[in-house]
């Protein structure tokens, strides 16, 4: 007798409720202000006003944008690890800024490369991957955490990146189907290995389809799936809709009045919460 797979569809509410309540490693994917969780985000910040978590999350994105300014913005963010925070031409993150500037997060030191050894060596199951990269700068000063090895054939002095885990990776897609298999477009950015390397993947997804005929992640790795339509509203979702330029200028605009609030109260209903 066969069994009856468990469905992976569930709603926005139920998938941001995944995320533990204080401490979570959580990493967003998408790129700048492209295929951002917006929604997820924002139900993530729904939560938080109805029950004061999740709190004290490290926040671990290739790049960070709006979709992250927005819970720093709430207080609920006390690591950053990340590459690159701000808003492209719409200038620098505002909270972001403001929380480095008055120390209240502690910004990891991540570039580029010390990202994507760190992610390579999670998905090895190794402690750390050797490179060449951060030789001769002043970046080992910064993270002492990362330390240097000598190559045991050529001798030369190599950088050790430590493993990167996390606790929950979200990942906006252009189409899932129900076992979780996603689309998620030509700029995939590190969304796949961020979904080889958490322990829990959630996909939020443009459109739910029986089936897909082109995957790029695949739905053995993803514990759940959320089907919600503009989901990366007002980032961009290429090539289903353009960057709202207009709604970032707003949130630009408006932090730091009384505006602000009622703003992301109208991004929460635009996502059909609150």
């Amino acid at each position: 007798m066969s069994k009856t797979k468990k469905s992976k569809l569930i709603s926005l509410t139920d998938a941001a409720a995944m995320v533990e309540p204080k401490g979570c490693r959580l990493a967003l994917g998408g790129f700048t202000l492209y295929r951002r969780p917006m929604a997820f985000s924002l139900a993530l910040l729904d939560r938080f006003r109805n029950e004061n978590t999740p709190c004290d999350l490290t926040l671990i994105n290739f790049t960070s944008s709006v979709e992250s300014d927005i819970l720093v913005g709430e207080g609920m963010v006390s690591k950053i690890r990340t590459c690159y925070f701000g808003l492209e031409v719409f200038g620098l993150a505002p909270h972001f800024t403001s929380a480095a500037a008055d120390g209240s997060i502690q910004i990891i030191e991540e570039t580029e490369a010390s990202l994507a050894f760190g992610i390579r060596a999670a998905m090895a199951g190794v402690g750390f991957m050797p490179s060449i990269a951060w030789q001769g700068t002043d970046l080992l000063r910064l993270r002492p955490d990362v330390k240097t090895i000598e190559d045991p054939y050529s001798g030369e002095v190599l950088t050790a990146f430590p493993a990167i885990d996390c606790d929950v990776a979200v990942i906006h897609a252009l189409e899932a189907d129900l076992d979780g298999n996603a689309c998620i477009g030509a700029n995939q950015g590190v969304d796949r290995e961020l979904s080889l390397v958490a322990d829990k993947v959630i996909i939020t997804a443009e459109k739910v389809v029986p089936r897909l005929d082109k995957v790029d992640i695949v739905g053995i790795v993803v514990d759940a799936v959320v089907e919600i339509p503009n989901g990366a509203w007002p980032t961009s979702c290429y090539p289903l809709y353009a960057l709202d330029g207009l709604a970032i200028l707003d949130y630009v605009e408006q932090i730091g009045s009384e505006s602000y609030r009622p703003l992301l109260d109208t991004w929460l209903a635009h996502h059909n919460l609150a």
